[in-house]
């Protein structure tokens, strides 16, 4: 499975990094024309923009499923788990990444706005939707048409000519943003909101995550995200997590045809005889399909 940005690699991608005041520096913005055909697990990192330059693809979270095309845009929030998969050999993108405290800065200096255009009426999107669909624009084409001279350019100025395009980047998709679900979304991670825990457990429990991914996806500290799931679910998160996937295994055995060795795999046991010690643990016998 990709960790982007931490994936993202000289040989794969042309990027254009900006650089903050503490010297460390960011990937804001990478392109590549995918090798046909490609299908890959992504877990971002960092929230992301993909813009859709050219050709087809199709982005799978737990509970949506997008074909998108030459003109869309999405936005994935830092933590989205997704499937992604290539329709054409054309397809190519630009994928801007959106450093979390720039964000909350942008937020913060334009507060007034996003507090002024969200009434309680507002169109809020539901929790499970981890990655918004935008259409591009005449506008938005041009600043994305603005990007690509600088890559590779030799410019001393380039530093600060990125930052005035993360900015206006940030502005266009407000103004693409005719439902206001972006701003709802900005404003809840300028605002630090929780993501429910029931909620997150059940929608990522077979995905192959960490728990400290985990504790990103919640939008806790993994110190926070440990003392609030106890509190809610009374035991561990890796006690939780090892009962429910045996469970999901003792219905996938008694209600498909998968074997043992398959069941073993779907619930991420990469040794079968750990899953069958487990299994008899916890039912008092060894796994076998019922059928």
């Amino acid at each position: 499975m990709l960790r982007v940005p931490s994936s993202i690699q000289p040989s794969q991608f042309e990027t254009l990094r900006i650089r903050r005041p503490d010297a460390t520096e960011m990937t804001f913005v990478a392109y590549r024309s995918d090798v046909y055909p490609e299908r890959n697990e992504v877990f971002f990192e960092e929230h992301a923009v993909i813009v859709v330059l050219e050709g087809e693809k199709k982005f799978s979270s737990p509970t949506q499923e997008l074909h998108v095309h030459k003109g869309q845009i999405l936005f994935f929030q830092r933590g989205c788990y997704s499937m992604n998969e290539s329709i054409d050999t054309n397809y190519k993108s630009l994928v801007f990444f959106v450093n979390e405290k720039l964000l909350k800065e942008f937020v913060s200096q334009h507060l007034p706005v996003f507090q002024a255009s969200f009434a309680p009426s507002t169109e809020r999107p539901l929790p499970g939707e981890a990655i918004l669909s935008l259409t591009s624009s005449p506008a938005f084409t041009t600043f994305i048409q603005s990007l690509l001279p600088y890559f590779g350019a030799d410019t001393p100025y380039l530093n600060e000519l990125l930052r005035l395009k993360y900015q206006e980047l940030l502005i266009h998709l407000l103004e693409l943003d005719t439902t206001g679900q972006l701003r709802g979304i900005l404003l809840d991670i300028y605002q630090g909101q929780k993501t429910d825990l029931d909620y997150l457990m059940n929608a990522y429990l077979l995905k192959p995550l960490s728990m400290s991914e985990l504790a990103r996806l919640s939008g806790r500290s993994l110190s926070a995200f440990k003392r609030d799931f106890e509190s809610h679910f009374h035991t561990s998160p890796g006690q939780w997590m090892r009962q429910k996937r045996l469970e999901h295994a003792h219905f996938l055995l008694r209600n498909t045809a998968k074997n043992v060795s398959e069941v073993s795999m779907e619930i991420g046991y990469e040794s079968v005889s750990h899953f069958i010690k487990a299994y008899k643990q916890q039912y008092g016998a060894t796994p076998k399909r019922v059928g």
